[in-house]
């Protein structure tokens, strides 16, 4: 082989193994998708190691609801996603192929209906004729919903309006409205001037019980098996912390602090916010009662449920006869506090 082929041959040679690592590269990047709430696992968001843990190029991308977050999934902008069960409920109904691998919180404290002072409202049974909003097909949508049906009333004796949170906010410091139910930060606005009536923990022993939870794509799930494992482990790397070492998350922690910056809000609040949360262990979470078990999982029995809700609502037009199928404990298998 003379010089000029020799050189020919290395170059195409490099050329092959740059569009290798290219392509490779390529395959692991992934777009996650967050919300505003507090969770102890928003600090690796901050201090990238999501990233470090798995490997993977990850872009996190904030966004005001669960909804928004389907809406990218949907349009093939966000792969893994921080969603609640009421908008999970309405999307894989409407068709959409996700798994629930992790869950982040159940039906607690950190989300709960808030009056306005001078609303004239003091108890549940004041709500008729007053004024109330939630961020559109939320879980606080879902459980507002459940709330007003619980008590004998409909959405002729309730207004219910159907707003993004900063939006709850801004009409409540107004006086248009007479309460939201909402998460932090907007959760922490509503009751500087208001109370809280009823939290979704109250809704939940009600017979109307949420939960937020990590989702992927079906296809990013089943092609991308260790990245999930590498996810979970660091956020169960966080609970794990936040449950054992209660210094480390109080209002002058270096964890608060990171929570504050990424999310808004102050160190103060978000620690405050912090514990409100439910969390569940690895163990549990990987049990019948919530994704194990195929189609018995409790979480698959509570999208369902919601979706039989949505649809009487006339919010979904179909309930899928099984929703097992959408949440997995794979990723939680060998994962323990």
């Amino acid at each position: 082989m003379n010089f000029k082929k020799l050189v020919a041959a290395i170059a195409i040679g490099v050329g092959t193994l740059a569009t290798a690592v290219i392509a490779q590269a390529a395959d692991k990047k992934v777009v996650v998708g967050y919300q505003t709430d507090a969770l102890p696992s928003s600090v690796a968001i901050a201090n990238g190691e999501f990233a470090k843990e798995t490997g993977y190029e990850i872009d996190f991308r904030r966004f005001n609801s669960g909804a928004e977050i389907f809406a990218a999934i949907a349009s093939g902008d966000v792969q893994v996603g921080y969603v609640g069960s009421s908008p999970f409920a309405a999307a894989v109904s409407r068709g959409l192929e996700v798994k629930a691998f992790y869950l982040a919180s159940i039906s607690g404290i950190d989300e709960a209906l808030v009056v306005r002072n001078g609303s004239g409202i003091e108890s549940l049974n004041d709500l008729k004729g007053k004024k109330l909003a939630a961020a559109p097909v939320s879980t606080d949508h879902y459980q507002l919903l459940a709330l007003i049906k619980s008590l004998g009333l409909t959405e002729k004796d309730v207004q219910v309006f159907a707003i993004p949170q900063p939006e709850i906010v801004a009409s409540y410091n107004r006086g248009d409205i007479d309460g939201g139910f909402v998460w932090d930060p907007a959760l922490t606005e509503l009751k500087k001037n208001g109370k809280v009536l009823v939290t979704s923990k109250d809704v939940a022993d009600k017979g109307a019980p949420t939960f937020s939870a990590w989702v992927a794509t079906s296809k990013f799930a089943a092609d991308n098996p260790a990245f999930l494992k590498g996810f979970a482990s660091v956020i169960n790397k966080y609970y794990a912390s936040f449950a054992s070492d209660k210094a480390a998350w109080g209002p002058d922690s270096d964890n608060a602090k990171s929570l504050a910056k990424l999310l808004g809000g102050t160190a103060d609040q978000q620690a405050s916010a912090l514990k409100n949360l439910t969390l569940l262990t690895p163990e549990v979470q990987a049990s019948e009662a919530w994704l194990g078990g195929g189609e018995k999982a409790g979480a698959g029995k509570i999208l369902k449920d919601t979706a039989s809700f949505l649809k009487e609502q006339g919010k979904v037009s179909d309930v899928l006869a099984n929703y097992g199928a959408f949440v997995t404990a794979d990723a939680l298998t060998g994962v323990s506090n």
